[in-house]
């Protein structure tokens, strides 16, 4: 099933940007997962179990850096811009 992700994470750091960047860059290693990154949250495209597989341990491995809190909303289909209907875009 495909799915789509959008997360937020707030390290609660000094090198909160830094923690932030390095999580997306890591996320961005499986070719696999489509990655859409803006202003206010990243989106994250593709097979569900997988994208629950990296973000669990993306997740765990952010939180062994130091503080952070994650907030994510789930979709069990492809909510990209090209899916909208054409009023919307």
């Amino acid at each position: 099933m495909i799915a789509t992700v959008e997360i937020s994470m707030y390290s609660l750091t000094d090198a909160y940007a830094e923690n932030v960047i390095d999580f997306i860059q890591r996320v961005r290693k499986n070719k696999e997962i489509r990655v859409e990154v803006n202003g206010l949250s990243t989106q994250l495209f593709g097979e569900y179990d997988l994208l629950m597989e990296v973000l669990k341990e993306e997740m765990k491995s952010s939180f062994e850096q130091g503080k952070a809190v994650f907030l994510l909303k789930v979709a069990g289909m492809e909510l990209t811009k090209e899916n909208l209907p054409d009023v919307l875009k």
